[in-house]
């Protein structure tokens, strides 16, 4: 049975205090930002030492974000304004349609030993391995955003009960986030997507919302968005 999910919007104050700190908590480069949010959200659900991220989240927009999450969030320093929380627990019905919103870090497994998980390749990259750098590879990177993209999703599609029945692509970047000490940045594919499921299974597909999709769901990826048409 799925674990109750609590949805929740929340808003960094306007106040003179958060202002004064907003540059620093809310940067215009988008993999600055999404760095800086990550550490900021945490502050609303560590409330342990030992904690483990137990929520997902998306940027609606600078400073303003959904999450969703097991327990309710606790804004001890005062910083946001939240919405909520309400119960995530959507009434699906078998064949209807659903509109989706969904920012995602889509891989494939590659170059694993039989019986052993592969090491994860971004499915852009993945489809455009081996064409050569320049104008080329911008093109075919461009070409190969549609179709990479409905590849993993109906790859998904029987475990998580939907069937994908309409698809656009409205972005695809790379984030790049630093990590001190002289460690290697972290770098992951965004693709963010939209479209039309036909829901098959109403119980898998809520689980697959609560559980996530795809990976780096700790920097704002994973959490899909629902409604009806």
């Amino acid at each position: 049975m799925t674990t109750t999910r609590l949805l929740s919007k929340v808003t960094l104050r306007r106040d003179a205090p958060v202002q004064a700190l907003w540059n620093t908590l809310v940067p215009d480069d988008t993999d600055a930002r999404t760095s800086s949010t990550h550490r900021l959200l945490w502050t609303l659900f560590a409330d342990a030492p030992m904690r483990e991220r137990d929520f997902l989240w998306r940027e609606e927009q600078p400073g303003t974000y959904f999450v969703l999450s097991q327990r309710a969030p606790l804004d001890v320093h005062q910083l946001f304004h939240i919405d909520g929380p309400r119960e995530f627990s959507p009434s699906l019905v078998q064949g209807e349609n659903v509109q989706f919103l969904l920012r995602v870090n889509a891989t494939v497994s590659r170059g694993g030993a039989p019986g052993v998980r592969g090491k994860p390749s971004d499915i852009v990259m993945d489809a455009i391995h081996g064409v050569e750098k320049g104008a080329d590879r911008a093109a075919a990177r461009a070409a190969a955003l549609s179709g990479a993209s409905k590849r993993w999703l109906d790859a998904r599609a029987g475990r998580d009960g939907y069937e994908v029945k309409e698809l656009l692509v409205r972005s695809y970047d790379t984030v790049r986030i630093g990590r001190g000490g002289g460690a290697a940045p972290i770098r992951f594919g965004v693709l963010d997507l939209e479209g039309v499921l036909r829901v098959e299974n109403p119980d898998l597909l809520v689980d697959a919302i609560v559980r996530g999709v795809g990976r780096a769901k700790s920097f704002g990826n994973g959490l899909m968005l629902i409604r009806r048409p």
